[in-house]
Order: structure tokens, then sequence, then C-alpha cells
């Protein structure tokens, strides 16, 4: 049925995997409209009970990909359009996930990366492999945190940290993310894999509507304003896409080379 992802049952269980492991499982547009499709399909399953996403090969998601970024359709001014991706795919995958009235895991097997660190946060609870790490590394082309990664950091680890991790855009490794409450468990990597079944196979087999009443409690206190603060990142995501910056953060990218700002 999908191409960029998988979607397996495991009992009262539904495991969604990113599976593009020859690109770290980096969003482009075939995976964003199936992860949809997925997470929309799972949500309706009343026989789906819990959730686990997760990522093939060695990386949960090293975030969008940059060339199916830049190919994107134009704005009428002749700029690159995020607004809409954001808005249609993104935004819809992770409230479709931080609502669903069924606990979701995030089992994060390796770098979690932008929209892909977005994608682990706005779960339930998050295991992460000795191996993994999150990153908002938007800074480094010129662009600003999406997908709610600042409120979800925040929530988690505080506003200094979410401050430090969207302006610097460096690597915070697993012990770190641990220590800070980003993720609920680290767990080495030989015995990732299991851990990630024993995790879903309990909430599959526990009291779902509990837990879905947990949610919305959750929702209500942290999380009411998360659609406008969605729609002001997709709104300023935009403004950043008609910068000089981006323009060269793209080509540095593209060129391997260190990009050289002018602040405009």
């Amino acid at each position: 049925m999908y191409e960029a992802i998988q979607l397996e049952r495991r009992g009262a269980g539904a495991i969604i995997r990113l599976d593009r492991p020859e690109a770290l499982n980096a969003w482009n547009h075939q995976l964003g409209t199936e992860l949809l499709d997925a997470v929309r399909s799972v949500a309706a399953d009343d026989a789906v009970r819990a959730v686990c996403v997760t990522g093939s090969g060695r990386a949960f998601s090293s975030g969008a990909n940059l060339r199916d970024l830049t190919a994107r359709p134009l704005t009428p001014d002749g700029h690159i359009d995020v607004h809409t991706t954001l808005t249609t795919v993104y935004h819809p995958i992770l409230l479709g996930l931080r609502r669903m009235p069924k606990p979701v895991v995030a089992a994060i097997n390796g770098p979690a990366v932008g929209i892909g660190c977005s994608l682990a946060l706005v779960c339930d609870l998050l295991l992460c492999a000795e191996s993994g790490y999150m990153s908002l590394a938007f800074v480094n082309i010129g662009l600003v945190p999406d997908g709610g990664s600042l409120a979800l950091v925040s929530t988690r680890a505080g506003a200094g940290r979410a401050a430090a991790m969207a302006l610097l855009g460096g690597r915070i490794p697993a012990p770190e993310l641990l220590r800070a409450g980003l993720v609920d468990e680290v767990v080495a990597d030989d015995a990732f894999e299991q851990r990630m079944h024993a995790r879903l196979d309990a909430f599959a087999a526990g009291p779902t509507r509990s837990y879905a009443g947990s949610k919305r409690q959750l929702n209500q206190w942290l999380y009411a304003d998360l659609d406008r603060q969605l729609e002001l990142e997709a709104a300023i995501q935009q403004e950043m896409a008609a910068s000089a910056d981006f323009r060269e953060g793209v080509t540095a990218f593209v060129e391997k080379r260190a990009p050289k700002f002018s602040g405009r």
C-alpha cells in the first residue's frame, strides 16, 4: 500500500515505520502524504489500541529533504511555498498523533532532526536508542524551527533548552536528552527493537480509554494553543523562505561549504 513508509500490525498495536533508509528517512512529498494517510488510518481503526512511530535503518528521520523542499511550487511572488506543505501535510500529521485517543510511542532509533524531531516530540512516550540524538538544525540554512518543535521542547525541557536548540542548531545526544526530559528512556542499541515491542504491547493491552482521557487533559493544559502556534510558525517560515540567508544556506549545503550569511 505504501512505498515511503511501512504500516505494520502487531496484535492491537500498529507500527508506522518511516522507510527511506537510503536518505536517512528524510521527508519528501511522498513520505509526507503516506504518513498522513497512515496516521489517519490508525486513528480511525478501533482495533488499533496503541501506535508506535519509528524509522528504518540507522535514522529516525533526518528532517525535510532539502532537494524536495527547493523543488516545491512557488508563491505568486516567486518564493518557495513552504506554507502550503506545512499546513496541509505536516500539521495534520502532528495534530493527528497528538490528539489520537490512544497512546503513541516514538521509538527514536537514530537521528531525529528538524521535522523528525517534531515527529518524535509530539508523541506521548519517547524511547531513544543510545546512538540517537535530536537536532533543530534549521538555523544552519537560514530557516526557523517549525512543526511545533519549540512549543514541544519548551513543554518538556523549558524555554532555555528550546532557545539553545533553535539558535545553536547542534546535536543533543541521547544521555543529555534523558537528563533534560526530552526523552523518557534510553535503551542500548542491541536491545532497542525488543524494548520498543514490549512498550507497544503493554500499551495495546492496557486501558485505552484511560490513556485517551489522560491525553485529553494534557492537551488541554499544555497544548490548547498548538494550532495557532503551528500557523505562526508556517507564516514565519514562509518569510524565511524569501530571505537571502535561506538562499545562501541552501547553496552552501549543496556545495558542501560553510554558509556566508548576510543577515538579509
